[in-house]
């Protein structure tokens, strides 16, 4: 999970430090020795190209010059140790806000952990199947790929990809039909040494320039102008799909998705974004 926003700032800027130039059509997931249930799925969706030497890719936000579009990005997370919550009552999901979504007919790409899907299968799947939503990689367990990254366990470099092949896995047994090839690192955190390890894996790794700071907020006015101050054309925004850990985030949507209409944005899911990045 993301804590309050003044905390990620720099992370926005590393990811644009990092991010690769122009894109490519993934026709097959470059990790061709990997059982098909754990690999991105293999259609014709857009990615950046690998970096230097290979090197995973980074997307931050789409052009700035093509229109005013805008692509809302939920993060469906749970860490591995927090089954026992959700089995006592603890919600890590967020129907209402899946309701707004459809009412307000806002497509999204939602960045679901592996365990939350194992968690939630019904709800990944309804999810999975919605053609308003696309579901893509926020690793399984939810722990992060660097050192000190908000408090989250780590994950060990040797086991970066097998994290995140078994994401592909779960998303895939939840009903999830076509998981898209997008990473998101748990807690935005991410180095060298993580694009390395993912390299080879047909991802995209993707991140935001606009910070929603609806992570553990109780105030959705303040949320709901942050993301209305932050918004530019191409922009993506995270927000979160827990309401435990992010309770007024429907609220939000309820609030800034009029108004950004009435300024003029139009509401795109990430793939949209990618795709026109470089033409």
């Amino acid at each position: 999970m993301i804590p309050l926003a003044r905390r990620l700032t720099a992370l926005c800027l590393l990811g644009a430090a990092l991010t690769a130039c122009g894109t490519a059509r993934q026709d097959q997931p470059a990790s061709l020795a990997s059982p098909a249930s754990s690999s991105p799925s293999p259609s014709r969706t857009p990615v950046l190209a690998p970096g230097p030497g290979g090197l995973t890719p980074v997307f931050e936000h789409g052009p700035r010059t093509r229109g005013r579009t805008v692509a809302f990005t939920f993060d469906a997370d749970m860490t591995a140790d927090q089954g026992p919550r959700a089995a006592s009552g603890e919600h890590f999901d967020n129907p209402g806000l899946v309701r707004a979504l459809r009412e307000l007919k806002v497509p999204a790409t939602v960045f679901m952990t592996g365990s939350w899907a194992e968690q939630y299968p019904a709800e990944a799947r309804d999810l999975g199947r919605d053609p308003r939503f696309e579901v893509a990689n926020h690793s399984w367990s939810h722990y992060a790929f660097t050192a000190d990254c908000y408090g989250l366990p780590t994950v060990d470099s040797g086991r970066m990809r097998a994290d995140v092949e078994r994401a592909y896995a779960s998303l895939r047994a939840a009903g999830v039909p076509h998981p898209m090839p997008y990473f998101r690192f748990p807690g935005g955190c991410y180095d060298q040494r993580a694009l390395r390890a993912l390299s080879g894996l047909g991802v995209t790794a993707v991140q935001w320039d606009v910070v929603s700071g609806d992570a553990f907020a109780t105030d959705a006015d303040a949320v709901a102008r942050q993301v209305l101050d932050g918004v530019r054309p191409g922009s993506v925004v995270v927000l979160h799909c827990t309401r435990s850990a992010a309770p007024t985030t429907e609220q939000v949507v309820r609030t800034v998705v009029p108004e950004l209409r009435r300024r003029g944005y139009r509401f795109v899911k990430v793939s949209e974004l990618i795709g026109e990045t470089g033409r």
